[in-house]
């Protein structure tokens, strides 16, 4: 179900809820959790849909953002081309996964990703990572966050936790099984 979910606005989460998973709803907007996260390991899974419609990004288009910041790329990347750092399991506009992992179109897939977050400090900064498998296949091996692209000005403090938020791109991705471990 949705409740441990809200609108980015903090209104209830719009998804449709049915047979154990809930799908995105064209015009209702990206959702969040509404507790927050810092360092986690996240299992999700997530599915196209069934019926091929467009090509590139425009194909079962979503994302995964830890932290409501850094997104992991959901795509349907099965015989469809795109971007290298926008394809499916990308880290997105950061690092291309190391191989095409995607199942056909309307087949669950599964990310489990170990994130840990940056952190900026003052002086002291230390990037984070993530290390992705989609499917049990490793897809992102300990990947550095740039500490640079997450700070708005100098010397500023970066979160210790943000929301898991789920990206509504217009495409009907269903997700289901979604747990999240603190590290």
């Amino acid at each position: 179900n949705l409740d441990g979910w809200t609108g980015l606005d903090g209104s209830p989460a719009r998804w449709q809820v049915r047979d154990g998973y809930f799908e995105v709803v064209a015009r209702t907007g990206d959702i969040q959790t509404k507790q927050t996260f810092g360092d986690v390991q996240l299992h999700i899974e997530w599915a196209a849909p069934a019926e091929v419609v467009g090509s590139s990004q425009g194909r079962g288009n979503s994302g995964v953002y830890l932290m409501g910041r850094y997104e992991i790329q959901v795509l349907d990347s099965y015989n469809n081309k795109t971007y290298y750092n926008g394809q499916c399991g990308a880290f997105y506009g950061y690092n291309a996964p190391l191989v095409n992992a995607c199942r056909k179109p309307g087949e669950w897939q599964q990310y489990d990703i170990v994130f840990h977050r940056p952190v900026v400090s003052g002086t002291k900064k230390e990037p984070g990572s993530f290390t992705v498998f989609q499917n049990g296949i490793l897809i992102q091996d300990h990947i550095p966050i740039p500490v640079e692209s997450t700070v708005a000005a100098p010397n500023q403090e970066l979160l210790s936790k943000g929301p898991l938020f789920l990206q509504n791109h217009g495409n009907p991705v269903r997700y289901r099984n979604i747990w999240v471990r603190p590290l």
